[in-house]
């Protein structure tokens, strides 16, 4: 015969031995919940080390083709499209400047992108798709874009449009290629500058350029006179076509 003090205490038992129950299962999917972030941050991380995009080998087969018309890059509606042929390319990467120049919108995925942003990606399920792009330099700036290629790679216009100059590129006093402007017909209030470039002899001031398949020169071994970014992710030293657009004189970035 059970009395009122033995039912109390089993009561008292049964409660404790649920609430220990609660705790082994909390504990269990703490445990478990932290596993599954450790292996997603493992898995993000394992994925985020920038290497160069191409071989030299193929790189060199493709110095004298013309490019396909990809974009690259866009400032409002101007479509920046790329300057070498696709299998030429080492590298794209962008950085900032403080010249007036105006911030570049890169198309595409960042290859080093940040930590929060890899795993936003992931447990949304995005796969990576398109051409991707590395952010140089310790800022998010993207007013310069540098394209890599090996020297001698033919450049050709990132867009349709018309060239307005053509001069040297200094460095230390001395000149190492020339810088090419072109103003393109399609923003004429806007300057696309082309640096690191031997211009074509053929090619003068007032010449019309098309895009992807008018050719503006060849690429410059810039990197064997001054340090170039795009050299720790890039092969060919991080040589490049650097790209960057200006407003012209007197009109509104």
């Amino acid at each position: 015969m059970t009395t009122p003090r033995s039912r109390r205490a089993a009561r008292h038992r049964e409660r404790r031995r649920r609430t220990q129950h609660r705790a082994r299962s909390l504990a269990v999917i703490g445990i478990v919940a932290a596993l599954a972030l450790v292996t997603l941050i493992l898995t993000a991380f394992g994925s985020s080390s920038p290497e160069p995009l191409l071989t030299t080998t193929v790189a060199a087969a493709a110095r004298g083709v013309p490019p396909e018309p990809d974009v690259l890059a866009t400032v409002g509606n101007l479509q920046i499209k790329l300057p070498v042929a696709r299998d030429a390319v080492t590298a794209v990467g962008f950085h900032g400047a403080e010249n007036g120049s105006l911030r570049l919108t890169p198309v595409g995925r960042q290859l080093n992108e940040g930590l929060l942003a890899r795993l936003w990606r992931r447990i949304a399920g995005s796969a990576p798709t398109g051409s991707v792009w590395i952010q140089l330099g310790d800022g998010p700036g993207t007013e310069v874009m540098d394209v890599g290629a090996m020297p001698g790679t033919n450049v050709y216009s990132p867009a349709a449009g018309t060239v307005v100059s053509i001069s040297d590129f200094v460095i230390d006093g001395k000149a190492h290629g020339a810088r090419i402007d072109v103003r393109p017909s399609s923003a004429p209030s806007l300057i696309i500058s082309l640096s690191h470039v031997e211009p074509d002899p053929s090619l003068t001031v007032g010449s019309p350029v098309l895009a992807s398949s008018s050719r503006l020169g060849t690429v410059v071994n810039v990197a064997a006179v001054e340090r170039q970014s795009l050299a720790k992710h890039a092969g060919a030293r991080g040589n490049n076509v650097a790209i960057e657009v200006h407003p012209t004189a007197g009109s509104l970035p």
